[in-house]
């Protein structure tokens, strides 16, 4: 779903390609979790398909932010 306030996060995000932030929730079993974005306070959705490493809550994370179908979603998720 599109929406302004997503528009312009994603518009400010996408200027610093890397992102870094810590795993806020994370359920392997669903395959799906939020991350914390350090530089903004904001929760991004991440999903199993977009993990380079395995990650845990409370995990200092990096990864690059894309709009996808229902929003912005963390993707290259990488421990760091």
């Amino acid at each position: 779903m599109y929406n302004y306030r997503n528009y312009l996060l994603f518009s400010f995000l996408k200027k610093n390609i890397m992102q870094e932030g810590t795993v806020k929730f994370f359920n392997d079993a669903k395959g799906f979790g939020f991350i914390t974005i350090k530089e903004t306070g904001n929760e991004i959705f991440v999903h199993t398909s977009n993990l380079v490493d395995d990650i845990r809550e409370n995990d200092k994370v990096s990864f690059k932010v894309e709009q996808g179908q229902k929003g912005l979603i963390a993707t290259n998720v990488r421990r760091m």
